[in-house]
């Protein structure tokens, strides 16, 4: 077959189109949209809840079992829009962009994460100096990645992602400190930590693999809707199960074993206490699960509540961006109003000691209404920019 010739012929319907002109996947849109949605939750909680920067929400010693699933359920974000990545790299091969193109788009838009990351992003969270390497670095350093392994066969990458999000467990042992001048370099890659100066709570191996996983099963999406649904269910219950067994069997998969709690429900919140930083096996098995899981029912979703999350899952970058300075401003607008110095919120990642100071924070229903305040704001201009992405076919419209 040429180099340039489509993978297949794309066999899905969908209400809009793509920027090439291919059918969309409504189903993969709402899937998206969600979990932009459980994201601004997650870093709404971050500026709002007054326990942000004193206790880890998933501490099994909180005794906050909501607390718990609103920070568990945000775990589904990360893995499921790296895992879309990669689907969505597929399907531009599938849909016909030949393979230097291809490779051409993911160098370039992987470099543009990586310096949105490093400015406007950082600046949006932190609102002052400080390099903090999270989920669009990891997305921007894998697009990179894949701009040389398209090259290979695509079970081969399949093959490997497993491998990658199999294995990386095994050389956590190994400490940056001995690798002298190579540390941060490692760290970046392969650990949670500091390292390129800042600190990489994202290190991108791990994540790559991940993508590599959506990009090796792209062709599952290729089907007709009720073929991929049965598919896909199939797919989810296996991740699912295997997940239960690995982690049932508690000798590897996620370097936090689960124990016996005195309650049966704590019991069941160890169960699924698993690792995302970096993401452990067990995390990816579960997430991803769940998240494919979904997929089916979201594709049967209509009214009103689909054509929001498409919305958001069709301005996913634009939505990420802009989401950071709505939550971090209104945090800022709110405590300002209820007295706390306006100084406490900058540089928050950097110096969290003032608004801890401050005593600043809501309890998880306030978290909760500062959540739908980010969102009402947020819908109006995320619909605005997917009717201009809709109308028009500017080059660089394809990097936001």
């Amino acid at each position: 077959m040429p180099h340039d010739a489509p993978l297949a012929s794309p066999t899905v319907t969908a209400g809009g189109m793509t920027r090439s002109g291919a059918a969309r996947i409504d189903a993969i849109d709402r899937l998206r949209g969600l979990v932009i949605v459980l994201m601004v939750l997650d870093h709404v909680r971050d500026f709002f809840h007054r326990a942000a920067f004193t206790a880890d929400p998933l501490g099994l010693e909180s005794g906050d079992p909501a607390l718990f699933m609103t920070r568990w359920a945000t775990h589904l974000c990360a893995p499921t829009f790296v895992f879309l990545a990669g689907v969505s790299v597929f399907l531009q091969r599938a849909n016909g962009k030949n393979r230097i193109d291809l490779s051409r788009f993911l160098a370039t838009r992987g470099a543009w994460l990586i310096l949105l990351e490093l400015t406007i992003v950082q600046w949006g969270f932190n609102f002052g100096g400080g390099l903090f390497l999270q989920v669009i670095w990891a997305i921007g350093a894998s697009m990179l990645a894949m701009a040389a392994l398209i090259w290979l066969p695509r079970q081969t990458l399949l093959a490997l992602g497993a491998v990658i999000v199999a294995g990386h467990q095994l050389v956590a042992p190994i400490d940056p400190s001995d690798l002298g001048a190579f540390g941060p370099a490692w760290n970046a890659t392969l650990e949670f930590g500091p390292g390129l100066g800042g600190f990489v709570a994202y290190p991108f191996v791990p994540w790559l693999g991940v993508m590599l996983l959506g990009y090796g099963l792209g062709g599952l999406f290729q089907q007709q809707e009720g073929p991929r649904a049965r598919t896909i269910l199939m797919l989810a219950g296996g991740l699912l199960a295997l997940f239960a067994v690995v982690r049932g069997i508690n000798l590897y998969g996620d370097p936090r074993p689960w124990a016996a709690q005195p309650e049966p429900l704590w019991t069941a919140l160890s169960f699924i206490n698993v690792s995302k930083y970096p993401p452990s096996l067990d995390y990816v098995l579960v997430t991803l699960g769940v998240s494919l899981a979904l997929l089916p029912g979201l594709a049967r979703l209509g009214g009103p509540l689909a054509s929001r999350l498409e919305t958001f899952g069709r301005t996913p970058l634009f939505t990420y961006v802009l989401h950071v300075f709505l939550a971090h401003g209104l945090a800022l607008a709110v405590g300002t109003a209820m007295g706390v110095p306006p100084s406490a919120f900058f540089n928050m990642l950097g110096d969290p000691g003032r608004v801890i100071q401050a005593e600043w924070g809501f309890g998880l229903a306030g978290v909760y209404v500062a959540w739908l305040a980010v969102l009402a704001l947020l819908y109006p201009l995320s619909r605005w920019f997917e009717g201009v992405k809709r109308r028009r076919r500017d080059w660089w419209l394809g990097y936001l």
